[in-house]
C-alpha cells in the first residue's frame, strides 16, 4: 500500500514566528488574531529555539496572575517549550505523525540545511492523511 508522501507536501511555508525575547502579549495577539494553536520561536538569526503553544500562553498568564505578577511583563522565553522537535521536508508524513503522537506536540518546525523553511501542524498532517485515504478509496472504486 503506498504511503502518504512527505512533509513537503503539507507544510506551511513561511510560517509565522515570534522572537524569543518578545513580550508574551504580542505572541498571544498573533495567536488569537490568526487563529493559530502556537508559534515557532526563533532567535535573532531566525533559527528555531522553541515552540509556544496556546496552552503555554495560558499557563504563563495564569502563573503571573496567581503570583500577583503583571501578565503584561511575561516573556516568550519564559513560557515557551524549548524541547524542540523538528523535521525535514523529506520526512515521511506517517513518521512525523507518529512522532507527534508520542511527544504530544502538535507542531514541528521544518528545517532544511539548518534553516527554517516551514512548519507542519497536526491539522496539516491530518488533512494529508485524509487526502491519501480518499485517493486510495477513489482509486479502488475506479477498478
Amino acid at each position: 500500500m503506498p504511503q502518504p508522501s512527505t512533509i513537503n507536501d503539507c507544510m506551511r511555508r513561511k510560517p509565522m514566528t515570534i522572537h524569543v525575547d518578545a513580550n508574551l502579549v504580542e505572541a498571544i495577539e498573533i495567536i488569537v488574531e490568526y487563529k493559530l494553536t502556537g508559534l515557532t520561536v526563533t532567535d535573532s538569526d531566525g533559527h528555531p529555539v522553541g515552540i509556544l503553544s496556546e496552552l503555554d500562553c495560558m499557563q504563563a498568564i495564569l502563573t503571573a496572575i496567581y503570583n500577583d505578577g503583571d501578565p503584561e511583563h511575561a516573556m516568550v522565553r519564559n513560557a515557551m517549550c524549548d524541547e524542540l522537535n523538528v523535521c525535514k521536508p523529506t520526512d515521511s508524513i506517517v513518521e512525523v505523525a507518529q512522532a507527534m503522537l508520542s511527544t504530544r506536540q502538535r507542531r514541528r518546525p521544518v528545517i532544511e540545511d539548518g534553516k527554517l523553511v516551514g512548519q507542519v501542524s497536526s491539522s496539516n498532517i491530518l488533512w494529508a492523511l485524509m487526502e491519501h485515504s480518499r485517493r486510495k478509496v477513489y482509486a479502488g472504486r475506479k477498478k
